[in-house]
This record gives C-alpha cells, structure tokens and sequence, in this order.
C-alpha cells in the first residue's frame, strides 16, 4: 500500500482525471515521483467504477483502491446492506473479506466484525478505508479465514463466507469446486457459529446446493434490476426442516416471496380471451423454480406448462415483476397485416429469436410498448400487444 497516493495533491490529481483516458495515463510520465502511472491508472479505474456501484466508498474522501478485480468482484452496497439485515447484534467473521463491503454492512447490525483476508495488501486497505469511514467495531486480519477458525476457540454468531470458483469454465459448477471448500469445512464452520451465511454465484443449481450441505434452513435469491445477483445458503446448526427459498428483488422497493423447497401446488391455465393484465416474473422469482406457487400466491392464470409468464383482470403491485396492460391479443397470421408496428419484442416460450421477429414483422422500437410472443394452452402461439404499467 503506497501511502503517497493519499497526498492530497495526488487525490486531486485522480479526481480531476475520472474521464480521462486511463491508458493514455498509464502510459505517460507520471506528475509524482513517489507515485506511478501504473497505480494512478488503477486508482483512476477502481474509482470510476465505484461511482455507482459503491457511491460511499466514491464520495468518501481519502479512500484508497484496490485493484479494479476486487472492485468487479466485490458486492454492491444494495445487496451488501440488505444482507446486513439478516444478522441482529452478536459477533460475526467474515472469512473472505475481499475489499470488505459486506463486512462494513455487517458493522452497522452486529456488536463486532473480524475481516479476514489472505492477501496483506488488501487487507491493509480495508483496515485504512475502514478507519477513513468510521467504522470502530471492526477489525481486519492478513489470515485465512478457515485457518483463523481452526486456530482460535472463539465462536460467533455469524459466520459469513464467499467462496470463489477455482474455475470459471462452464456454467455448471459445485460447492465442493470452490475456495474455501464450505462442504469438507462443513463441520468446522457449523462448530463455531449459530448460523453460517453462504454467498455463492447464482449460476449455483439450488436443490444442487442444499444437497451438498446440511442444516440448510433458508435459500435467498437476490436480484436487482432483473438481474440475479447473488444466492445466500443460511444454514443453522441442527436445523432438520422444509427449506424455504425466498425471493428477493432489491428495486425502489423491496419485495420478498417466500415458499418452501417442495410446495407442490396445482395450477389453472388461462382461458381464451386472457385477462386484461399480464405479470412476468423477475428473475428471483423465476430462479426459484416456484412457478405454479406464483399463480397460487398472486391469483393469477398461467398461460401454459412451459410459459413462465400469468395473467388476471386485477393490478397486484406486489408482485415482483412487470406488470403489462394487455392491449390486443393476435395470431401470427393477424400480425401480418397490422401496419406500423410498435415495441419492445419479448419471446416467451417461443420458437423464434426476437431479432428474427423484428424483421419480420418491421417492428420499430418504442418505449413503453411491448410485442410479446408467447405460448398459451389455449390458443397455441399468438402474439401480445402490450403497455407497461409496473417496471421491475
């Protein structure tokens, strides 16, 4: 940790250059001598890429980066503060503490944190940062969190951990594949805690993850913006139970759809003409695999086996996902001779791509206007005109 970039004229300098080109930068001679140009390029990056993603750490004078991988690898401050919510008081570890996001979120809700990170240089950073946003209750440790645990015979209340792919071919992968390894760990980490948080890709299969494990009494899936961010495996020890899996969608608002892990609900399908509304889910609530439960827990209709999309005559703003006024209803064939057609294309259970369907059909783009090909039990293949009423 080169503390010379903390000089105030070198902060100046690093604020000033935000939008500038970085390679162009890193190139150049550098304007300090106790500073390069490689690291301004990197604090300039890190930076940059902080300004939305961690607008505390951004707008926070004095805070040193890390390299711009541990920002990218990092959680954001809406899912990392979220996630504090989970805990209430005691103390917790965090044994994979990264650029120590999470851990600052924890510090707002439990008594203690201890950060533990492998790599000294970063945890240094994470000891200056902490200090620089005024966090008193947490301490940061150059360890390996599972050594930390096995040399130690303090217990805590939580234990949070976030391990990483040792391989990121592929998209199928295992607990077991990770580092640390949570599964051969498994007893070690239940021993010290009363309830272990596991934060996994949500490339992870669930029911793959829950067969890997024990104790498992919660599995929440994250997202914002429609986009899944992150699993959480809340495992307590001696927990023998249903499953719940919980939905989560981090948008203006916050909405939670909880089931268990083998809810088995029968559904109804859509009658033609559909109702005068249609619900698509966001992604969360698909992830969880819930998708006769939706139809049951919301009231709705779904419009075939294999069509993740539902229908009512009533506006739910619970729901969590978008909500479409159904403005007609066509064939394919009916499409054809519409002229001048308008929206966004979503396919749905559809045998065609939408960059296919815009030429065929000469849509052109329009913002709140939706053509949605779909499925339905009913009325086989058929194409929705839509408008948005309720975004994600």
């Amino acid at each position: 940790m080169n503390k010379a970039i903390l000089a105030e004229e070198v902060q100046s300098y690093i604020n000033a250059n935000l939008n500038s080109d970085v390679h162009r930068i890193a190139m150049a001679r550098s304007p300090f001598s106790e500073v390069s140009s490689k690291e301004l390029s990197g604090q300039i990056m890190a930076k940059k890429k902080s300004e939305k993603k961690l607008p505390t750490w951004f707008n926070q004078e004095q805070i040193y980066y890390p390299q711009l991988l541990s920002i990218e690898q990092c959680s954001s401050e809406k899912t990392a503060d979220y996630k504090s919510t989970l805990i209430s008081g005691g103390n917790l570890i965090d044994l994979t503490g990264g650029f120590g996001v999470d851990s600052f979120y924890f510090s707002k809700h439990a008594d203690s944190v201890i950060h533990c990170e492998l790599d000294p240089e970063l945890s240094s950073i994470v000891a200056h940062n902490t200090g620089v946003l005024g966090v008193t209750n947490m301490r940061c440790e150059a360890v390996d969190g599972l050594k930390y645990l096995q040399d130690n015979i303090e217990s805590f209340e939580t234990i949070y951990v976030d391990p990483a792919r040792r391989s990121t071919t592929g998209k199928v992968f295992m607990l077991k594949d990770c580092t640390p390894d949570v599964v051969t760990h498994l007893d070690l980490l239940l021993s010290k805690t009363q309830q272990l948080i596991i934060k996994t890709s949500p490339l992870l299969d669930i029911s793959a993850g829950i067969k890997e494990l024990k104790n498992v009494a919660e599995v929440r899936i994250i997202s914002t913006k429609n986009e899944c961010k992150e699993l959480l495996f809340i495992l307590k020890p001696g927990f023998i139970g249903e499953v719940a899996i919980v939905s989560v969608t981090l948008n203006k608002t916050i909405k939670e759809v909880s089931f268990t892990q083998h809810d088995t609900v029968a559904t109804t399908f859509a009658n033609a003409p559909l109702g005068q509304f249609l619900y698509e889910p966001d992604a969360a609530l698909l992830k969880s695999g819930a998708f006769n439960q939706i139809a049951e827990r919301y009231m709705l209709q779904k419009l075939d086996q294999h069509t993740q999309l539902y229908t009512a005559d009533v506006v739910k703003p619970d729901f969590p996902g978008r909500i479409f006024f159904i403005d007609a209803v066509h064939t394919t064939q009916e499409l054809k001779k519409e002229k001048s057609l308008q929206g966004n294309v979503i396919v749905r259970n559809y045998p065609e791509k939408p960059e296919i369907l815009v030429k065929k059909f000469k849509i052109k783009p329009a913002d709140s206007n939706f053509q949605i090909f779909t499925k339905t039990a009913k009325q086989g293949f058929i194409v929705i005109s839509a408008s948005i009423l309720q975004h994600y």
